[in-house]
């Protein structure tokens, strides 16, 4: 299908949200860069005009909260929040000792911000939390053991005293992972939504009525609970053991790689399940421009075409509208991938009497999203592309940029590996020359690059006026990289 060449108003969205019931009775790669460059004197910039897109400007870049990056040729050694020692090896082009530490700023949570929740009476939850903190390298006391039924719902009763355990972690965790598939679901509410927001029933629609919002939507933040004072949570669902040792294999495989993937966004022949439509019409014109993503709008709302892929390979984004997708089995989705269907019962787990969430993580994807009771096809209940591209392109974890994207998630379910982060920066110092890759900038911001001889400066800039018209990736050169330490911040 024609991509389309104009936005259209987001607030069609609202139009669309008509109360109709959406369920059957319950069954209860490499891409085009701008580059600028620096060398002894003087600064270049260059960059390509494209399609402005949705603003997202989250945590920008801080010399107070930085990844500090020590470079080296070919490869990047990176610690979230600290400061590392900038190698003793010497360079022989350029005569300087050693590659030069590069301060990044912060883009989303790190392993030592996430709790892994486990329910001891669960054997297979306690075999998925023991491998993700290896995995993840996630601190040994940053896992709570818990003790609960393992059936599909769980009575607020017996669910307060597990969120008040949960509510008794330290101020550090600031998302959780959750090792059970069973139990999905808290009274009305998902179990990831209780666990973030508590549960209340202000959270459910009985059945067919708007629900209480997230402060988390489409928020700045980086620290969700020391700003909003909820812990983003997202399950490590699937059938199986090994199934959700995949998963997390997936999910750590995702970071870094910088995919430029393949994104599709379809409108079916199914109404009442197509109400995103508007939201994708507009997503995908926002970002056809080089140095972003390759995403695809399909309309087969007329019924001519078909309403699902079949066959294809490299799948980043797949989102629709069905109450069960057909041949998801025969696509390939890349590490990282996010998959989900608007429907009413995707959310039970794992299985449903539509299709549930885990069958996207059964066939590659790395998160998925669902509803666990009937929702309703209010758009706002389901994930919104134009929010979370932005947030998860510009290096949040997809745990983050998913519970962003849904501005009333109480009904929602979010599976998947939580930490998994495909963009964000990387270095390489080769010959003498010192790259930062990223592609965490804010359209409309200004940034630069300062050196320094030591990690407290004194700090000068060497490489200015550095912006972005739309997001997309963007190669930082400073040739030479003479000095002992860069960082990437904020314009003064």
């Amino acid at each position: 299908m024609p991509r389309p060449r104009h936005h259209v108003a987001l607030a069609a969205l609202a139009a669309l949200a008509a109360a109709q019931l959406l369920g059957c009775p319950a069954d209860d790669g490499a891409s085009e860069t701008d580059t600028t460059t620096s060398g002894t004197t003087g600064t270049t910039t260059s960059s390509t005009s494209g399609t402005s897109t949705p603003s997202t400007t989250d945590a920008e870049t801080d010399a107070t909260t930085t990844e500090a990056t020590t470079t080296t040729g070919g490869g990047t050694t990176t610690t979230d929040g600290t400061t590392t020692d900038a190698s003793t090896t010497d360079d022989s082009t350029t005569g300087v000792q050693g590659p030069p530490t590069v301060l990044l700023p912060k883009l989303g949570l790190a392993p030592e911000e996430l709790a892994v929740l486990v329910n001891t009476e669960d054997p297979v939850s306690v075999e998925v939390a023991a491998y993700y903190l290896q995995a993840r390298q996630i601190p040994p006391q940053n896992l709570l053991e818990l003790s609960f039924p393992t059936g599909a719902v769980l009575t607020p009763e017996l669910f307060a005293p597990l969120k008040a355990q949960v509510d008794a972690l330290g101020p550090q965790i600031q998302g959780l992972a959750l090792t059970w598939t069973q139990p999905y679901r808290v009274g009305c509410m998902s179990i990831t939504t209780a666990f973030a927001l508590g549960f209340d029933p202000k959270y459910c629609s009985q059945p067919c009525n708007p629900t209480a919002p997230s402060p988390y939507y489409n928020s700045e933040s980086l620290a969700p609970f020391t700003d909003h004072q909820l812990r983003p949570a997202m399950s490590l669902a699937a059938a199986g053991l090994s199934d959700a040792l995949a998963l997390i294999d997936r999910g750590v495989a995702a970071d870094d790689t910088f995919p430029t993937g393949d994104g599709y966004f379809l409108r079916t022949t199914d109404v009442p399940r197509s109400v995103r439509y508007p939201d994708f019409m507009a997503t995908v014109a926002a970002w056809s421009q080089s140095g972003a993503l390759d995403l695809t709008y399909n309309d087969n709302a007329d019924g001519q075409g078909q309403d699902y892929l079949s066959g294809k390979q490299g799948l980043l984004f797949y989102l629709t509208g069905l109450a069960s997708v057909p041949e998801i089995q025969s696509n390939t989705f890349l590490p990282g991938a996010v998959a989900d269907h608007l429907t009413s019962y995707g959310g039970q787990i794992p299985d449903s009497g539509q299709m549930s969430v885990v069958r996207w993580l059964e066939a590659g994807a790395t998160a998925s999203y669902g509803t666990v009771v009937e929702p309703c096809n209010y758009p706002t209940k389901f994930p919104a592309a134009s929010v979370l591209l932005p947030h998860y392109f510009r290096g949040q974890t997809v745990i983050e940029a998913y519970w962003k994207s849904v501005a009333w998630p109480g009904e929602g379910i979010f599976v998947g590996e939580p930490l998994a982060r495909p963009w964000g920066h990387r270095t390489a110092f080769e010959g003498g020359a010192l790259t930062i890759t990223t592609t965490a900038l804010s359209p409309g911001k200004i940034y630069q690059v300062d050196a320094a001889p030591a990690a407290d400066g004194p700090w000068e800039p060497v490489l200015k006026d550095i912006s972005v018209p739309t997001y997309k990736r963007l190669d930082l050169l400073i040739d030479p990289a003479t000095s002992a330490y860069y960082r990437l911040v904020l314009a003064d």
